[in-house]
């Protein structure tokens, strides 16, 4: 029996939120559980719960992750699985247009 831990943390590394699934769960599906429990309380008005970006392991890389972090207007620094882009490229310019990905946000 194992379990895992995903969670968000700010650019300085102090934690903000967490969720604890079992260990054989897929990290995936924890991607929104995570980000909706965000709450970072400013000295004044309701806490922010939208990040300027989200930096993320390739674990976290999925059109569903993806879009969730489009329609909230999120930035996305999560690297391409190979697989993925394999899948991508193999259907032509029906697979769309590869992903966005600035390394050196990543790297940070």
């Amino acid at each position: 029996m194992s379990s895992k831990i995903h969670a968000a943390v700010d650019s300085a590394g102090l934690p903000l939120v967490f969720v604890l699934t079992p260990g054989q769960a897929a990290d995936c599906p924890q991607f929104t559980t995570v980000l909706n429990k965000i709450r970072v309380t400013g000295p004044v008005g309701r806490p922010r719960t939208r990040p300027a970006a989200v930096a993320a392991d390739k674990a976290y890389s999925s059109k569903a992750n993806r879009a969730y972090l489009r329609r909230r207007g999120i930035s996305a620094v999560i690297p391409e699985k190979s697989d993925q882009q394999a899948n991508r490229k193999k259907k032509g310019s029906a697979g769309g247009r590869p992903i966005t990905f600035d390394p050196k946000r990543y790297q940070q």
